[in-house]
């Protein structure tokens, strides 16, 4: 198989999961709250066996779930994603304990999780984040006492977390949280460590944000929050591996996300001009709404192409996946707000109604040229791949 052409059972299962998106996802997420999770959603993912799929598929397999989804509802699709991406360095990194707590019930949807990298003051430049991680000192008795240790006597190495998260999607309702802290000050992107952080632990408080996008997304607080070595996930110190390689991994699929949304909008377009009367005939009749329309179909191939590669790429652990990840992402995302955009313009004042859903699609369309990588993290990563490529010949 080509990163150019789809299996006849892969084309199925996509028309399949359409479907159950349509008839099984859609009512639940109807009844969600905006800005909240919907559990009874992640559930119904999970009894389905597509959070499963999240530990056992490939690059492509993912991106053609979350396609599929996003194409006929959008919610569904993001609750997915965020259950991959949080429990993803779980599955990857984690200790056989940490799998074996979380990982089932991930899959069957009875666990929430999150991927909390992100901070007030650290957005696009991931490795400045402030989050500290400080070695507890073991209990001292005397003003002579030795000096603080980073670990106990009697038990593994043991810190405590302060600082802030924020803009994580699911927070504060998830039910554990991978976490990004400091642990070396001043090493930059080598002195971070990933923690795996159950939401009941003392000194965890988060909130919720009013933002655009209708999935939850919140601040998390904390207060010397207890971690040990027990909670590491991958190596102390060694973490932005453990960031990056998930987001090398769901970037490409952040991208099928935004082309599900395209060819949403784009159907959408194309029934209402082919339908619509207007000025003595019907607006697909009128050369710059057919050109229009042209033009969006093939932004939203080109993307669905760029996904594909780069899906396959990961698949075949290409030393391209940086590359081809920032470019998939970067051209899917810009591609989908293009056509969601053209599409409202297109169908006119309808399209602005509350319930519409290019209103919908117009709201949720905006958030992913920001997060996992802003599109101008994605052109400096792909000038820095080019340029280092250039240099090794």
């Amino acid at each position: 198989m080509t990163a150019f052409s789809l299996e006849p059972a892969q084309l199925a299962w996509c028309a399949e999961l359409r479907t159950l998106a349509a008839q099984r996802l859609r009512p639940l997420a109807d009844k969600g709250e905006p800005g909240q999770v919907n559990r009874a959603l992640v559930a119904e993912l999970g009894s389905l066996g597509l959070l499963g799929r999240l530990f056992t598929s490939g690059a492509l397999d993912l991106c053609l779930m979350r396609e599929s989804l996003a194409y006929a509802c959008t919610e569904a699709e993001t609750a997915l994603a965020l259950q991959g991406l949080g429990a993803h360095p779980v599955h990857a990194h984690g200790t056989r304990e940490q799998r074996a707590r979380w990982l089932p019930r991930v899959a069957d949807g009875t666990a929430v999780a999150a991927f909390a990298l992100s901070e007030p003051g650290a957005g696009s430049d991931a490795a400045a984040l402030e989050l500290r991680a400080e070695p507890e000192s073991p209990r001292r008795e005397g003003p002579s006492a030795a000096p603080a240790l980073a670990a106990a006597p009697d038990g593994p190495a043991r810190w405590r977390l302060t600082g802030e998260k924020c803009w994580i999607s699911n927070a504060p309702e998830a039910d554990f949280y991978t976490v990004f802290a400091r642990t070396t000050p001043g090493a930059g992107a080598r002195g971070v460590t990933a923690f795996l952080v159950p939401a009941d632990r003392p000194g965890l408080t988060g909130r919720g944000l009013d933002m655009l996008s209708p999935h939850p997304i919140g601040a998390l607080d904390f207060d010397a929050v207890p971690v040990t070595a027990d909670d590491v996930l991958g190596e102390a110190d060694r973490g932005f591996r453990v960031a990056m390689g998930t987001l090398n991994l769901f970037r490409p699929s952040v991208g099928a996300f935004a082309v599900g949304m395209a060819q949403a909008a784009l159907d959408a377009t194309l029934a209402h001009t082919a339908g619509r009367d207007a000025f003595g005939g019907r607006l697909k009749d009128l050369q710059a709404v057919s050109h229009q329309v042209a033009e969006m179909a093939l932004r939203t191939e080109a993307a669905r192409l760029m996904v594909h590669a780069a899906a396959s790429a990961y698949d075949e652990d290409s030393p391209e996946v940086p590359r081809r990840s920032a470019m998939a992402k970067l051209l899917a995302t810009e591609t989908a707000q293009y056509v969601v955009d053209a599409a409202v313009q297109l169908h006119g004042a309808r399209a602005l109604q509350r319930g519409h859903l290019l209103e919908h699609l117009y709201r949720e369309v905006r958030a992913p040229r920001i997060y996992e990588g802003a599109s101008e993290v994605q052109r400096g990563i792909i000038a820095k791949e080019l340029y280092a490529r250039q240099e090794a010949r």
